[in-house]
């Protein structure tokens, strides 16, 4: 199974990807999948020029790809201003509207301070649910305080959240995996239904 991280994160390192990698660590835990990580950094002359053109190039049409096709997806944005950032905003933007319909989607962000961990509820939620995506239900903040006394370290709220969000996008992924899926009912004529009702003389 495929699983796509887009992380919007703009310095190097980021925060933005450090939690990405630990997102998608957790989840390969429970889940056998292959892993690939979008840096947005990396596309934003890309994504502008598609604004412009209408028309993605070789390079965003080769990501977005990845992204329709994905099994389930772990979407990263650092908070400006109570919400996401423009250019997390601007990629999805670029995706067709139906691209991410049914897809399990883990949102997720970070920011200075706790303050802000209700863009996820107001911003990203409401985002994913335009483009039809089924998000877990536990979206996973951090703020700076979150990383503890290092890079490596979170506090014990934050490496929960992690466990729990990645344990429901796992559930999905599994249920959805192939060979998994449940076999449609049949569907039987009325007519057949109706002389099955009928008494035997």
């Amino acid at each position: 199974m495929k699983l796509v991280v887009v992380t919007a994160g703009l310095t190097q390192p980021s925060s933005s990807r450090l939690l990405a990698d630990r997102l998608a660590e957790a989840v390969a835990r429970r889940a056998e999948v292959e892993v690939r990580v979008i840096e947005l950094r990396d596309l934003a002359v890309d994504i502008a020029n598609n604004f412009v053109t209408g028309f993605p190039n070789g390079r965003l049409r080769e990501v977005i790809a990845a992204v329709t096709e994905a099994d389930a997806l772990i979407a990263v944005t650092p908070i400006f201003s109570g919400s996401y950032s423009g250019m997390f905003k601007s990629f999805f933007d670029v995706l067709d509207n139906t691209a991410l319909t049914g897809k399990p989607v883990l949102i997720a962000a970070t920011g200075g301070t706790a303050r802000h961990s209700l863009a996820l509820e107001h911003a990203l939620r409401p985002l994913f649910a335009y483009l039809r995506a089924v998000v877990v239900p536990t979206a996973v903040y951090a703020a700076s305080e979150d990383w503890g006394g290092g890079r490596d370290a979170f506090t014990d709220g934050l490496g929960e959240r992690i466990a729990r969000a990645a344990d429901e996008l796992a559930d999905l992924l599994l249920h959805r995996a192939p060979g998994r899926a449940e076999q449609p009912e049949e569907i039987v004529p009325f007519e057949q239904q109706l002389a099955a009702l009928r008494p035997v003389d």
